[in-house]
Order: structure tokens, then C-alpha cells, then sequence
């Protein structure tokens, strides 16, 4: 038994050697074996499946995002009031800064402030401020568009008093201009009352008696001697006396310029003749002429002070200066920095806003800048907020810009983006990708690799269709669209070709030659 034992132990012992033997020859490996097994295994033929699918052709390049308009603030004089720090939001009719004691307040427009405007004014940037005046709720009353009226005036005096400031005067003297030509008026229409007032009648001189016997004096004729009358050529009174041919005599009255005589005739039945010598002031048809002439005078002179004060009155009034308003396309806008102190005297940016939406701003070089033209599709895609947003291309650059250091040097060609939607302003600043769609495939195509498509001999372009069982087959097709690595294809004949279809990008070394035809 014990020996039949001792024959079983060494057996078991050598099969358990054995195996070990094996195991180890199994994991055990030669520095030989192992850079073997490290080299690539061999490989087959490499397919793609077609698609169906929308191509485009993109270009991808990055970009910053920044305000649509950014605008310095440097008026003259010395800085003594900065209510506002880099990054605070401004609204249409806030306070920017005082310099001198005098307001900086930004107004919504696109025109910029070139000059003074001044009661009477006329033009595109008159109309600018008043539609900005109307913005805050300070309506221009009845001004006509463009003009710098009294109801301008008016809404200009508001947005003043509701910033804390007196406006300036267009006219350090106005008041006293227009209370002068007031004066004026009042004169002139007293002088024209004056020449409506008739002038007093002139007093007519006393009459004396004719002697008996004397020159003119006529014949008795037993009937008195009436009143005559005389006729001269210019409108006068006169007095005269007469004496009749009866025992009565009456003294005769006439009219004559200067001297003059008259022969006066008495109604029947009591006829008779006098004489009379006349002597009176003339203020007949010259006269009459006179007075007209005054009164056209004195209309003319009310007309011209009635013009001098309406002049007066539009000149008069509060003036918007060119270096107390900044015009910015859009709101709220933002601080991007104060570059000055109180008490500093100008000499450079106050401050610099932005304004407007928010935009990307890239510059492109030669290559791409073909590729690209304003009305294309973009998608920005900002890594920081994850985040892909759709918009186009709006400037694309005709040329350089100029790089600010070094000298000479330049920063390509300059590309603006919008978005389809405004970007959030925490986006300001950031640098994003930009992916410019610069062609697309009219919706959904045949989408295949562009290593699939090959040109051969007979100038057909074809690509290689690889089926379940290996077999291959050349299919002509026509291509277009290609982008990101893809092409679209027609195939000559539709049926040979469908979106899951495997064809052949390329093959590797030493691979089994394809089985099947051509075509």
C-alpha cells in the first residue's frame, strides 16, 4: 500500500509540474514575443457608410466679443465731478461727468455732436435730439421736424432741470434783446395811432365890412344883397363883405387859397351880388396825400419791429453745446474705463463707453477672408458659458486693419458678427469660436468621406461600394458641397447608391485584394 502510495505522489507531483510548466510558458513571455504582439494588427479594407444629411462647408476661427460702438469722452476743461466707475450701466440722460462745472450726459442717436445747436437750427441732428428729448418724456410741442423751436426749447429747459443744471443761453444778452425789440413794437404803433388821430380844423379869419362906394361893391337894385359864395383852388376859409342894392346888407362868405375873389349869386326871389376877399391855410388834395404817406410809413416801421422782435424771440433761449452730449446707437450701455480724476485738467479720454449690442470682432487672414462675405450663417460658441449661439456674418473687411504696435505691422482683415439674438452681457469680453457656414448643400444630400471618392483613367469620378461579403463595385457619381471632411455625391444612376451603403475610404498594407468587379 505504501508503495503503491509513494507511485501516486510522484505522479501527481509531476502532472502538477507539468501544468505548471505550461502556465508559465503561457504568461511568460520572451522582450522578442512582446514587441510583437505590441505592433499594429493587420488590417482589412476601411469603409464608411453614406449619409443623408445637410453639408456645409465651414471656417473656423476665433473671435472677441465686444460692444458694437465705443465712444471717448474728453471735453475741455477740469474734471470736477466722476459719478461713474468702469462697468456701471448707463441710461439715456444720466449724468457722465461735470468738467468745469457744466454736465456730460449721453443721449440716444447716431449722428455724432459736431457743433452747437441753438434756437433756430435746422438738420439731421436737430431732428436727432428731438426724438432723443421726446425718448425721456420732454415732447418738442408743434416743431417741425429738424427745427430748433420754441418746443424744443421747452424740452431742452426739462432735461436740464432733471440732470440738476441750469442750461446756457444761445444769447448772453437775450433778455435784453427782446425786451428792446419789444420797446420797439410799442413805439411803432403809437407812431401809427398818431397818423389815425384827424387834425384839428383850422379857424377861420374874421370877416370885415365892404364900404359903400368902394371897388366891387355892385349896384343898388332895391333888393338886399345875400351871402355869396366863392370858389378858389385850393380849400380854404375866407371872409368878405357884400352890400345889396336894397336897404338890407349882408356880410358874404368865401373860399379861395390866399386872396381870392368871389362872386356869389343869391336864390330868387331875393337876387343880388356880393364880393368877398378871403384869406385861409391850405390843406387841400396836398395835404390829403400827406397823411396817407405818413401812415404807409409808420405800417412799414411796425412790420420791421414786429420782425426784429419775432427774430429776438426765436434767437433767445437755451442752447444744447457740443461738449456736454455723447450720442450712443444704443442702450443701457456700459463703462469700459475712467481714465481721469477730479481736479485733473483734461487732456485725453475722460472716459470710454460701450454701447450698442454686444458683437464678435475677428480678423481674418488672406485665405479665409475669400472664403467669407457679409449674409452668411455663423454659430458662436463660447466654451466658458457652453453655450452655442446662431448668427451672420455682417462686415467682412475690404481691407487691412492697422495693428497699433509694431508700427506697420497689421491685423488682418477685420470681421464683424451679430447674433440672431443679443448676447448676454456677461459675454463681453470673451474669446469664442466662430463657425462660418461659407457654402451648404440645398437641404439633405448623399454625404460620403472624401478619401471615398477617386478619379480614374476614363476621367469618371467614382466611388467603391463594399458589401456584406466583401465584394466591391465602382459607382459614378457626380460631387459637390464638401466640408469638415465630407463631400456630397449623386449617383449616375440613383439606385446604386443609399444613405447605410459601406464604401471603401482605404485600405491597408498587405490586405487581401477585393473580391468583384468594377464598374
Amino acid at each position: 500500500m505504501r508503495g503503491r502510495r509513494g507511485v501516486f505522489g510522484v505522479v501527481g507531483g509531476a502532472v502538477l509540474m507539468a501544468a505548471g510548466a505550461l502556465l508559465a510558458t503561457a504568461v511568460v513571455k520572451s522582450p522578442a514575443q512582446l514587441a510583437a504582439e505590441a505592433g499594429p494588427p493587420a488590417q482589412g479594407v476601411l469603409t464608411a457608410e453614406v449619409e443623408r444629411r445637410v453639408l456645409a462647408e465651414t471656417v473656423v476661427t476665433r473671435g472677441t466679443v465686444v460692444a458694437d460702438q465705443s465712444v471717448t469722452v474728453a471735453p475741455p476743461g477740469v474734471v470736477t465731478k466722476l459719478p461713474l466707475k468702469a462697468g456701471d450701466p448707463v441710461a439715456a440722460g444720466r449724468l457722465l461727468a461735470e468738467v468745469s462745472g457744466r454736465p456730460v450726459f449721453a443721449l440716444r442717436g447716431a449722428v455724432p455732436m459736431y457743433r452747437d445747436l441753438v434756437p433756430g437750427a435746422t438738420g439731421d441732428d436737430v431732428a436727432q435730439v428731438q426724438a432723443a428729448l421726446r425718448e425721456l418724456g420732454h415732447g418738442t410741442g408743434r416743431d417741425p421736424k429738424g427745427v430748433f423751436g420754441p418746443g424744443t426749447k421747452a424740452a431742452l429747459a426739462e432735461l436740464y432741470r432733471a440732470v440738476g443744471y441750469a442750461p446756457l443761453p444761445a444769447l448772453k444778452d437775450g433778455p435784453a434783446t427782446v425786451k428792446a425789440a419789444r420797446d420797439a413794437v410799442r413805439a411803432a404803433r403809437w407812431a401809427l395811432e398818431d397818423t389815425e388821430t384827424p387834425p384839428e380844423p383850422p379857424t377861420p379869419a374874421p370877416s370885415s365890412p365892404t364900404a359903400p362906394g368902394s371897388p366891387g361893391t355892385p349896384a343898388p337894385t332895391g333888393k338886399p344883397a345875400v351871402a355869396g359864395s366863392g370858389a378858389g383852388a385850393g380849400a380854404g376859409a375866407g371872409a368878405g363883405a357884400g352890400k345889396g342894392a336894397g336897404p338890407e346888407a349882408r356880410a358874404g362868405s368865401g373860399s379861395g387859397a390866399g386872396s381870392e375873389v368871389g362872386a356869389g349869386k343869391a336864390p330868387e326871389p331875393e337876387a343880388g351880388a356880393g364880393t368877398g376877399t378871403g384869406t385861409g391855410s391850405v390843406s387841400g388834395a396836398g395835404a390829403g396825400k400827406g397823411v396817407r404817406r405818413e401812415r404807409e410809413r409808420a405800417l412799414e416801421a411796425l412790420r420791421e419791429a414786429q420782425e426784429g422782435l419775432a427774430a429776438a424771440e426765436a434767437a433767445d433761449g437755451p442752447m444744447l453745446p457740443a461738449a456736454e452730449t455723447v450720442f450712443l446707437r444704443g442702450f443701457p450701455a456700459r463703462v469700459a474705463a475712467v481714465a481721469a480724476q477730479v481736479g485733473a485738467t483734461v487732456s485725453g479720454p475722460v472716459l470710454t463707453l460701450s454701447a450698442g449690442e454686444l458683437v464678435v470682432e475677428a480678423y481674418l487672414k488672406d485665405d479665409k477672408r475669400q472664403l467669407l462675405r457679409p449674409g452668411m450663417p455663423v454659430v458662436i460658441s463660447s466654451e466658458l458659458a457652453g453655450s452655442d449661439t446662431r448668427g451672420a456674418v455682417a462686415v467682412v473687411a475690404a481691407e487691412r486693419s492697422p495693428a497699433p504696435q509694431p508700427p506697420g505691422g497689421d491685423l488682418g482683415y477685420r470681421m464683424v458678427v451679430r447674433a440672431g439674438q443679443p448676447l448676454p452681457a456677461g459675454f463681453a469680453g470673451q474669446d469664442v469660436r466662430l463657425t462660418v457656414e461659407s457654402a451648404a448643400t440645398d437641404g439633405e444630400a448623399l454625404v460620403v468621406p472624401v478619401t471615398a471618392v477617386s478619379a480614374g483613367a476614363d476621367g469618371r469620378t467614382v466611388v467603391t461600394a463594399r458589401a456584406a461579403d466583401g465584394t466591391q463595385r465602382r459607382v459614378e457619381v457626380r460631387t459637390g458641397t464638401s466640408g469638415d471632411g465630407f463631400i456630397a455625391v449623386t449617383p449616375a444612376r440613383p439606385a446604386d447608391l443609399a444613405p447605410g451603403t459601406k464604401v471603401v475610404i482605404g485600405t491597408a498594407p498587405g490586405a487581401a485584394a477585393p473580391r468583384g468587379a468594377g464598374r
